[in-house]
């Protein structure tokens, strides 16, 4: 009962005339950004976290939630429709979605992909609702031990099994917290990393660091590798019903998939890309004619569709319910919520009720708009996709300097955009993620705060992370993950490089 009265409350703030407006935006939003290739939604909203000051919390956190999964149903449109995936999630749907568009079968494919979503987003909202209270409940009794080793153990886990190389995974992630702690000290009033700048002295900006370490450096590099769209080729679309006979073999893999896509959305790391991969592989497996797929298996859609949705939707309960983002997308979030005065974490569910539950019930109302949007618009999206790189550039210029300047009125916020932009962009050349760098940056101030709160709690004693067993418990957790997955690359890069030094 008590679930379903906080429900209730959820549902009579998510049906807000405002707040259906606003996710009505995020979810049409995040469906134009999913068929773009190359803008994708954490350069979206990062752009877009100007705006969230001149709205409510919750109503910027509905918006910004819509423009998420939003994005990963448009993703699949161009991923059926022409084998180009709008997001990186939706690769793996393009493998059997645009084989069955060659068979005349892309009606198909799209009903499939768009039910699968829906399926697994109004199972990912009730998995939310049930897994946040509990959760909270726990974080309640964290103090600042715990927390500053809960957070240590998310910055771990989400650098280990983040892609690409480990060792810059973690160098990405220390480089993103020395940034977050430019400012004042807010312990002693000294100013620190500021190269005598007064401008620093409140700290970097985060609306200029996250849109140019990511809008910016995304900008910068689809110029370098922008592509002729005049060769896309657009599969025809003809009945958008599937029969009987398609959704009995789609059923399993849609619930399998939101499933899987569920847990995995909560693992730091995972999200809707993890989820989409690791769903494929399973029907695969438990195929009875594997060989079918990578030819045009109805199943090779409805699983990875139903998996990123879900995925999507449950990697907002670590960064609701504890207050730590998994993944860099999560970390804009966790922003957004900071630049309007809340803190994320246990104590949104009992202090900002109506925030807590509106964004959770408002992700069954956008998949809801979602499947009644994305099939009629299915034509509109494929006609944008033939504009030319370089005319949509100005405008994503323009916009972006804008909402960096209006946000507190400062030019030199546009100069801390373009150092983060090219920033970004040589992290980018050195295949350096810059995922974790936006994680550490965010973090740094709460691992800062927790840490010097603890000891002064203990007076100076260290070795009060050791003595209370829940931060004892999650230290040791925090070593092993390291001794099991970060010391083996660490080991591996080094071999490496004494080889190439030998030849």
């Amino acid at each position: 009962m008590e679930i379903l009265n906080h429900l209730a409350l959820g549902f009579g703030t998510a049906f807000s005339p405002d707040n259906v407006l606003y996710c009505f935006i995020g979810v049409l939003l995040g469906t134009f950004i999913g068929v773009l290739p190359g803008i994708g939604p954490t350069a979206t909203i990062a752009m877009l976290l100007p705006i969230t000051y001149y709205l409510t919390p919750t109503a910027s956190l509905i918006m910004l939630a819509g423009i998420y999964y939003g994005s990963q149903y448009g993703g699949s449109t161009t991923a059926i429709l022409m084998n180009l995936p709008g997001e990186v999630s939706s690769s793996v749907t393009a493998i059997d979605g645009y084989q069955m568009a060659r068979k005349g079968q892309a009606g198909k494919a799209l009903a499939i992909a768009a039910i699968g979503s829906f399926v697994a987003g109004t199972f990912a909202t009730f998995v939310i609702a049930l897994a946040a209270l509990p959760l909270s409940a726990v974080a309640l009794s964290f103090g600042s031990a715990e927390y500053f080793s809960l957070i240590l153990f998310g910055i771990v886990i989400s650098t280990t099994l983040a892609h690409g190389s480990v060792v810059k995974g973690m160098a990405m992630i220390i480089t993103g917290m020395l940034f977050g702690l430019v400012g004042t000290d807010s312990e002693t009033g000294a100013f620190r990393f500021t190269l005598g700048m007064l401008q620093l002295s409140d700290g970097v900006e985060t609306v200029a660091a996250a849109l140019g370490i990511f809008g910016i450096s995304e900008i910068l590099r689809n110029l370098e590798n922008s592509a002729s769209s005049e060769d896309i080729k657009t599969a025809k679309i003809t009945s958008l019903m599937p029969t009987r006979q398609d959704l009995r073999m789609a059923a399993a893999p849609i619930i399998r998939g939101s499933l899987l896509g569920s847990i995995m959305g909560v693992l730091p790391g995972g999200g809707s890309i993890l989820s989409a991969f690791a769903s494929y592989a399973l029907e695969k497996k438990l195929s009875k004619h594997p060989e079918r797929f990578g030819h045009g298996a109805i199943e090779g859609v409805a699983a990875p569709e139903s998996a990123n949705n879900a995925g999507a939707q449950t990697s907002f309960i670590p960064m609701l319910t504890l207050g730590i983002p998994p993944n860099a997308l999560m970390a804009l979030m966790a922003g957004a919520l900071m630049i309007q005065g809340i803190t994320p974490g246990p104590n949104v569910v009992r202090d900002q009720p109506s925030l807590f539950w509106g964004v959770i019930t408002s992700m069954w109302l956008g998949n809801m708009m979602l499947v009644i949007l994305n099939l009629p618009l299915v034509g509109i999206w494929v006609r944008l996709l033939r504009i030319p790189y370089r005319v949509m550039l100005p405008a994503i210029v323009i916009f972006s300097t804008v909402g960096v300047y209006t946000v507190n009125n400062s030019s030199f916020d546009l100069y801390i955009l373009l150092f983060f932009g090219l920033l970004g962009y040589l992290f980018r050349k050195f295949d350096c993620e810059v995922a974790p760098f936006l994680v550490g940056f965010v973090l740094s101030g709460l691992l800062e705060t927790h840490f010097r709160r603890a000891l002064n709690f203990s007076s100076g004693d260290m070795s009060v992370f050791l003595r209370e067993p829940i931060s004892a418990g999650i230290l040791i957790a925090t070593v092993l993950v390291i001794a099991t997955v970060a010391l083996p690359a660490i080991r591996r890069t080094r071999a490496e490089a004494f080889v190439e030094a030998d030849d």
